[in-house]
């Protein structure tokens, strides 16, 4: 079984690449999206464990709410609120995160 991370947007995603020390799928959501959209979008992954980073904000609890009931096996991982985006976040902060999660990560 893949592992697959979902993020808002294109510079969340290159803000995990060079942190992450092992294959994952990084989904983009390009903002806040549909339900069904959401579903579409993670068709190809639903085999995957699936894990969330989205900003700490509006839209990235909307798309919390949205992945709790489409996916609600899927495992958020939440950002602190001082950092509100996850590129704004440091990279140690992302590394403990996905060091919770069983992630490999490169050492910083």
């Amino acid at each position: 079984m893949g592992k697959c991370i979902v993020v808002e947007g294109r510079a969340d995603k290159m803000r995990l690449v060079p942190i992450l020390a092992e294959e994952v799928d990084i989904i983009c959501t390009n903002g806040t999206i549909s339900e069904v959209d959401l579903i579409d979008l993670l068709e190809d992954y639903e085999q995957h464990e699936i894990v969330t980073m989205f900003d700490a904000d509006k839209n990235g609890e909307k798309l919390r709410k949205i992945m709790k009931r489409a996916y609600p096996e899927a495992k958020q991982l939440i950002i602190p609120h001082k950092y509100v985006e996850v590129e704004k976040t440091p990279a140690a902060i992302l590394r403990n995160l996905l060091i919770q999660s069983k992630f490999l990560v490169k050492e910083g």
